[in-house]
């Protein structure tokens, strides 16, 4: 697979997205699920992950299923507290299958990330992905200044925990990219008037 050259901005990213930004996974209940999710967050430029009360980690399933991720789930943070885990986040995201009826802005995920990747340079930032039965419970929402929502099928809005990870980390690597490199306006790229006529 080729990858992102700086200088020609093209494909993936050498360089890893901010390092303050981490992936918080909560309670998270397969082993298989947080590999899959390390192996997301590697292939996209993330290298930080923290699991918060994890049913069962280190797990061989965890490991087999990282797939080359394997020194992510080496570096994982793993925390009994979710509140502890965040002390130090200037911002932190959540992340929801479903409405909420919220005081605090709701974004779809990819306003979410350049908003993120803005905010990932000067400050830690979090973004929180709960159970893969419940989500994240009310009282994780208070935790939030903002929720973040992956548009699905109306007729289907289940995500893996993986696949949304992998969903948004995709989002986060374009957001960046676009940072580092503007796609040029219309008027960039538009042919003089009279080169047409001509």
């Amino acid at each position: 697979m080729a990858e992102y050259r700086e200088e020609d901005g093209s494909l993936h990213g050498k360089a890893p997205l901010a390092p303050d930004l981490r992936i918080v996974l909560v309670e998270t209940s397969h082993p298989g699920n947080i590999g899959s999710a390390a192996r997301a967050m590697k292939v996209m430029g993330l290298e930080r992950l923290v699991l918060v009360r994890p049913h069962r980690f280190p797990d061989a399933q965890a490991t087999a299923l990282a797939s080359g991720a394997e020194d992510l789930l080496e570096r994982a943070e793993v925390y009994d507290d979710l509140a502890a885990a965040l002390a130090d986040c200037r911002r932190v995201y959540g992340t929801t299958a479903r409405d909420r009826h919220i005081a605090w802005p709701q974004l779809t995920a990819r306003p979410a990330a350049a908003e993120i990747v803005a905010l990932g340079a000067s400050a830690p930032v979090a973004i929180l992905f709960g159970n893969e039965r419940v989500g994240l419970s009310n009282r994780e929402l208070d935790l939030c200044q903002c929720l973040i929502q992956i548009p699905t099928a109306e007729a289907y809005r289940s995500l893996n925990l993986a696949q949304a990870v992998q969903i948004l980390a995709y989002e986060l690597l374009l957001a960046q990219r676009e940072t580092r490199h503007p796609a040029p306006s219309v008027l960039e790229t538009a042919a003089p008037r009279a080169a047409m006529e001509g």
